[in-house]
């Protein structure tokens, strides 16, 4: 699939980037690409029930023993440090070296990153195995751009994304993966060119695994397209933004929201894509 874009400057006009964001989303719907999600414990319902309504098909599936066997047949890898341990991280890294070696793309949240040594070294090790979109807050990405392990507050961010505009483009030059920050307005870069996504609600952060699952239909954008890893990013992150703002018109609180959320991701059509999606050259 080749969104319909001019490759040098993707947001030429006002209808460059809803056009392709359509162009994703109903490529998604069409194939029903596969996404292996290794991810923590906290998000799987969320992260899957997400891929489920944007057309995808989640396999939530970490062991080692069957990676050999599953992983060479997925369209996407999905990996969330989430409730990182050490029996897990070996699946991750095998997942990760079997896609990088086939050609397949993946994607890495790096949870926490700054939060300890040892998620911050697992996260390092990730790193090598060449994944293709790299989607974290601003705090997960400036730790992980310095290799710096600092208080945090958990999975919360102390930074706005735009804090982390540099940081993202180092790290995405250091590793050649293109680099998403999410926040107020969601930051997407490969080291040269930045875009933000203006689309979502505030009160999508009150919901557990909304940055997770968001990870995910990354994924499933960059399955359909690996080679705009870019504009997928940046496509996917205004549509999850788009069913929240949609969402949010029937919600009274977060868990309302949470449902609703998933109910607009389903339903959404090409007009409501075409006039909801906000991104510009940052």
């Amino acid at each position: 699939m080749k969104p319909n874009s001019d490759e040098k400057e993707p947001e030429q006009s006002n209808w460059a980037w809803p056009r392709k964001t359509w162009s994703f989303l109903s490529e998604v719907r069409r194939r029903s690409p596969l996404i292996q999600c290794i991810t923590n414990f906290v998000s799987m319902d969320l992260m899957a029930n997400t891929l489920l309504s944007a057309g995808a098909s989640p396999a939530m599936l970490h062991t080692s023993d069957e990676i050999p066997d599953f992983t060479p047949h997925i369209n996407a890898l999905c990996i969330n440090v989430g409730t990182l341990s050490s029996d897990w991280l070996p699946a991750m890294k095998l997942a990760a070296e079997t896609a990088s070696n086939l050609g397949k793309p993946w994607v890495l949240d790096p949870v926490a990153a700054g939060a300890s040594v040892f998620r911050m070294n697992a996260c390092l090790e990730l790193l090598k195995l060449k994944p293709t979109v790299i989607r974290g807050n601003g705090s997960e990405i400036m730790a992980l751009s310095k290799a710096s392990v600092e208080p945090t507050k958990g999975v919360d961010s102390t930074h706005e994304s735009t804090d982390a505009v540099e940081s993202a483009k180092a790290l995405a030059e250091a590793t050649g993966a293109v680099v998403a920050v999410s926040g107020a307005v969601d930051i997407v870069t490969d080291g040269k060119l930045v875009v933000g996504a203006h689309n979502g609600v505030a009160m999508m952060q009150k919901i557990t695994a909304t940055g997770c699952s968001v990870t995910a239909l990354i994924a499933a954008f960059v399955a359909v397209d690996q080679n705009h890893a870019l504009e997928a990013t940046a496509s996917a992150l205004s549509v999850f933004g788009i069913a929240g703002e949609l969402g949010l018109r029937l919600a009274n609180g977060p868990a309302s929201l949470r449902m609703h959320l998933i109910d607009s991701l389903y339903g959404l059509d090409e007009a409501a894509v075409l006039s909801h999606v906000k991104i510009t050259r940052f």
